[in-house]
């Protein structure tokens, strides 16, 4: 058990959270949330000891072991990478390095032999005799393929990194694991994966995320950073964000009586429980959400950005036509080959790849920002389309870089300052903050501005390059909204499982195999065992 007693992080005159008291107990997982810049990545790395708080204390049950899930991608290059995996089991690991010393050294005396027989049994009795095996495994699982285990961690990418990373907090077993956005970096298939481990996790598990179908499929409890303080709430992150909105609903109307509003809450209560019931949430973790309750949640503070997509016109039946499409970079790696389909009205595509290269190329061919080596494409003239790119940093600087108002004030027909003004309140862009230069904005305040100038465009067709990056999840809830609700068309990428299973109705997948093409749905697709021999076939042309 971990336990939190009378914390509080202060910054200046700036008090994060104070007076906090809580306690993590085993077999639970927590989900922390919180408006950006509320704290959570400081709460983490108090919890693991990496920072210490203003005041108050975090302890850890003694002889219980805590692994973090690294943040510093680059802190294991001189190590290969099935060591830095078993490093996440810091004693093991230091038994493994004494042992091997001593039998290595021809010169070792009787006392180290046994001292070596001494760490043999301690090693074994660790699971150390299936270390290598067990790495091995958890690496195969979060997609790192067995051509790599062999590599030091220097030579491979960023995100393989990333996932050497994550299973080197899962191994072992630790008795407490603290995961800050563990599934950055994971396509479908493997965040998948991981929730479903999570979720049968026998211990403690605390996670900071913006994947909202993660947090549903993981957690026990809602950690809320809000008001200044910490509070923990049963149930995952769609009873919390409905709950909170119903009780500020409640909140707002006065007149309604208490028997009422307690009467809806139970309803509430019942329908949730009974359909959480129905999902994949009912294993393991799940069960504890027969005991939820709403007693204790308040309505949040944070505030939800408005994005709406409105066409200008109806989007033709002649939509897009691509035939034979390829690509080959300079360096003779095919990205995709052999694409071919007709966008059908009404369609809404999620476009997948496990190489993140081969959809950015593909946005930036429909965009028209490159040629491909092979194929074409056809779009019909009813069509008007709106792009928002992976990267975005050309629209914030340069001639860009201006004051907010004038730069989004350049995309709108309507050029009245009240109109702008409100356009970028709606966005979560008040006061004085309407008058920031383009280029000091945070990640999240360029996608959000995109996204305004998507919405000024009035298209029928979008173009979505990992729309949820940088977001925080209030965005990502409203963008979500605004996708379901949108009338036209649209090709999308994200690593969002719940954005892509809620908003989208046909799945494109584009390797170097050629393709995979279906109308159905985004879970059905990626448990499908012969979908997932069409895409081993996909990436079969994938150099090792």
């Amino acid at each position: 058990m971990l336990s939190v007693h009378e914390l509080g992080v202060q910054f200046g005159k700036r008090i994060l959270f104070d007076e906090v008291n809580l306690q993590f107990t085993q077999g639970n997982c927590y989900g922390v949330i919180g408006a950006n810049g509320a704290g959570k990545s400081t709460f983490m790395k108090i919890l693991s000891g990496e920072s210490d708080p203003t005041r108050g204390s975090v302890s850890l049950e003694p002889g219980q072991r805590m692994a973090v899930l690294k943040q510093n991608h680059f802190e294991f290059e001189e190590h290969g990478v099935i060591d830095t995996v078993i490093m996440g089991h810091k004693k093991m690991y230091d038994i493994m390095i004494e042992k091997n010393a001593i039998y290595m050294n021809p010169d070792a005396t009787e006392a180290e032999g046994i001292r070596a027989g001494e760490l043999e049994n301690e090693y074994g009795e660790m699971g150390g005799w299936t270390a290598e095996s067990d790495a091995a495994e958890l690496l195969s699982n979060l997609g790192v393929k067995e051509h790599l285990h062999t590599k030091q961690m220097k030579e491979l990418e960023g995100g393989e990194k990333v996932k050497v990373l994550l299973a080197q907090a899962l191994f072992g077993n630790p008795d407490l694991l603290l995961l800050d956005e563990p599934t950055n970096d994971l396509d479908a298939v493997t965040a998948t994966w991981l929730a479903d481990f999570l979720a049968d996790y026998k211990n403690t598990v605390i996670v900071i995320s913006h994947d909202r179908y993660f947090l549903d499929m993981v957690c026990t409890h809602i950690v809320d950073i809000d008001f200044g303080k910490i509070s923990i709430y049963k149930g995952n992150y769609t009873f919390w964000y409905e709950s909170s909105q119903l009780m500020a609903a409640q909140l707002a109307n006065k007149n309604k009586k208490l028997e009422q509003k307690r009467a809806e809450m139970m309803e509430f209560i019942q329908r949730f429980a009974a359909n959480a019931s129905k999902s994949r949430q009912a294993t393991s973790r799940k069960k504890a959400l027969d005991k939820l309750t709403i007693e204790e949640i308040k309505p949040s503070t944070r505030k939800y950005p408005f994005i709406h997509f409105k066409a200008e016109r109806e989007i033709g039946d002649q939509t897009l036509r691509i035939d034979n499409l390829g690509f080959t970079d300079t360096q003779g790696e095919q990205l995709f080959a052999s694409v071919s389909f007709t966008f059908n009205k009404g369609d809404k595509v999620a476009l997948l790849s496990d190489n993140s290269r081969a959809t950015d190329v593909f946005y930036k061919i429909l965009g028209g920002e490159i040629e491909p080596t092979t194929g074409t494409i056809e779009w019909g003239q009813t069509v008007s389309m709106s792009y928002l790119p992976n990267e975005n940093e050309e629209y914030f600087s340069g001639d860009q870089d201006q004051e907010l108002m004038d730069w989004l004030r350049q995309y709108s027909e309507e050029k009245d300052e009240a109109f702008i003004r409100g356009f970028l309140g709606r966005m979560l862009f008040s006061g004085e903050e309407v008058f920031k230069n383009s280029s000091v904005l945070s990640g999240g305040e360029k996608v959000r501005c995109m996204l305004s100038k998507m919405m000024l465009e009035h298209p029928n067709f979008l173009l979505l390059n990992e729309p949820t990056n940088h977001l925080d999840l209030e965005s990502i809830t409203a963008l979500n909204n605004g996708l379901k609700d949108f009338t036209g068309s649209f090709i999308m990428t994200t690593h969002d499982h719940k954005l892509i299973s809620t908003s989208t109705n046909r799945i494109i997948e584009v390797g170097p195999g050629g393709m995979i093409d279906q109308l159905m749905d985004f879970d059905d697709y990626i448990s499908s065992s012969k979908i997932q021999e069409q895409r081993a076939q996909l990436y079969a042309a994938i150099p090792a």
